[in-house]
């Protein structure tokens, strides 16, 4: 098969079930991302809100409201800015949705897996 030359990146956790399918899904389609191993490495609070830009997402609809430190931390409060939302996804990543793949300037969720084809 044939390697694409675009340059792609994902944002990985293995022991996703969604994150490993996506990443499978593009290697099919030619594709040898750069993994970001993300909960290893987070991503800054500037590119959280690079990320948030290219989705078209507000910072609370990229997070996992089902993980505990979501309510652990009471980032249910509506009181919180985008700024302080941010600065938790990147302080604690888990509560960051996954996969998330980069490609073109763009961005996509892989849930489902396929919807990150859109981008590429």
């Amino acid at each position: 098969m044939k390697v694409n030359s675009l340059k792609v990146q994902i944002l990985h956790n293995p022991r996703c079930s969604k994150s490993r399918a996506t990443l499978e899904l593009l290697k099919n389609h030619g594709f040898e991302p750069e993994i970001i191993l993300y909960l290893e490495a987070p991503p800054t609070t500037g590119q959280l809100g690079s990320i948030l830009k290219k989705l078209g997402m507000q910072p609370r609809q990229l997070m996992r409201k089902g993980q505990p430190e979501y309510k652990q931390l009471k980032l249910d409060n509506e009181r919180l800015n985008a700024e302080e939302l941010i600065a938790a996804m990147h302080k604690t990543p888990i509560l960051i949705e996954r996969p998330i793949v980069l490609a073109n300037g763009k961005a996509s969720i892989g849930r489902p897996p396929e919807s990150v084809l859109e981008i590429l």
